[in-house]
């Protein structure tokens, strides 16, 4: 009984926290256009690996609407662009990839700035959660194999805004 009930728990958990790219119906054309459209805002971004500075335009999911879209409907993404979802306050977090057509790095960054956990190549229109460790302040999703090809690593530390 024990166990059913942390795994009832934990589903509930995770049902509570998933967001990014969120199930919707297939929309109509008018919707899936305003997806394609940017976040309100886009701030400078930088990486500090130990090859470098690795700098990226990023838009900002500030706002629930905007959390739950994430980069869903996009076919592609700017050279060095990406999405940051800051999460106010730090949390546990979990994503997935329903009606995200492009693979995308997610780089979960703790509240001290450092990458907590790089989930590699998510595959685009897989359901299957991609959860954080540990709670955090903000998850970037860059294009699929960036962190790989720009020599970003899990304990880099990520700047973006006026922190910079």
């Amino acid at each position: 009984m024990t166990s059913f009930l942390r795994l009832l728990s934990a589903a509930a958990l995770v049902s509570l926290t998933v967001i990014g790219c969120a199930p919707t119906s297939a929309g109509s054309a008018e919707q899936q256009r305003s997806a394609e459209a940017p976040a309100a805002r886009t701030v400078p971004l930088e990486i500090r690996t130990a090859k470098g500075v690795v700098r990226y335009r990023v838009e900002v999911a500030s706002t629930a609407q905007e959390q739950s879209r994430g980069l869903m409907y996009r076919t592609s993404l700017p050279d060095h662009g990406g999405m940051i979802f800051p999460m106010v306050p730090s949390r546990f977090t979990s994503f997935w990839m329903k009606n995200t057509y492009i693979p995308l790095d997610l780089l979960f960054i703790r509240p001290d700035g450092t990458i907590e956990r790089i989930a590699a190549m998510a595959a685009p229109e897989d359901l299957t959660p991609i959860e954080s460790r540990e709670p955090v302040a903000a998850v970037l999703e860059i294009i699929g194999g960036g962190a790989a090809a720009n020599g970003i690593a899990e304990g880099d530390r990520v700047v973006w805004g006026e922190k910079r």
